[in-house]
């Protein structure tokens, strides 16, 4: 399977599908064109038999992604309109991933910044390195947040924690995630990819049936 675009590459290894936020240079903070792809990469997936479980990641080892490439969006936040379609265009990505009938893990290295988390919280399960940092630095920059985004961490971790995470705006370790519930396992960082890999062949080995079923949760 070629990459979807520059910056947004999909792989298909086995019953794996790869979907890897490729703008290293900007430690893969999400552009409009990354939003874009997000959906298209899902439908092909979802049409391959043989991808049973679909893995999102960044490229490199300096993070999942770090938030929003404020290098494109600096002058469009400047339009409360087409700042509206910004939020409008990510919570469609973040809805197609969380919709997703095939079982979805954030593979998250490094940073995981405001749109990272929202992008990890609509997946069905995530899984850090010990080494990952975690935030949602929205309170710092006055931005807003998805409010379907809100409702997903209100889901996972609870109100308590999302009001933390939130007003304070605080880097948290990864373990610190994890005791939160924010991640559902932290691991060595040079053992990431080999245990989400392992994590990915128990699910493929099961009943596709019972998976789908439960993913529906």
């Amino acid at each position: 399977m070629p990459p979807a675009t520059g910056k947004m590459i999909a792989e298909v290894d086995g019953a794996i599908g790869w979907l890897v936020f490729n703008n290293p240079a900007r430690r893969n903070a999400v552009s409009m064109e990354m939003w874009r792809a997000v959906p298209g990469i899902f439908d092909r997936f979802e049409a391959d038999p043989a991808i049973r479980v679909i893995v999102l990641r960044g490229a490199g080892e300096k993070a999942f992604v770090s938030g929003l490439d404020i290098s494109e969006f600096a002058d469009a936040f400047s339009s409360s309109a087409t700042a509206v379609g910004i939020e409008e265009m990510s919570a469609r990505a973040c809805a197609r991933v969380e919709s997703s009938p095939k079982p979805t893990i954030a593979m998250i290295n490094g940073f995981c910044m405001g749109a990272g988390i929202q992008i990890a919280s609509s997946c069905d399960l995530r899984v850090a390195a010990d080494t990952a940092v975690l935030a949602i630095p929205a309170a710092r920059l006055g931005l807003g947040y998805p409010a379907d985004s809100i409702h997903r961490l209100v889901a996972i971790v609870g109100p308590a924690h999302v009001k933390d995470i939130f007003f304070t705006a605080r880097q948290l370790s990864a373990g610190e995630a994890g005791h939160m519930g924010l991640v559902n396992r932290v691991v060595p960082a040079a053992e990431l990819e080999t245990r989400v890999r392992e994590t990915c062949a128990m699910i493929a080995g099961n009943a596709g049936v019972t998976v789908i079923r439960t993913g529906q949760l």
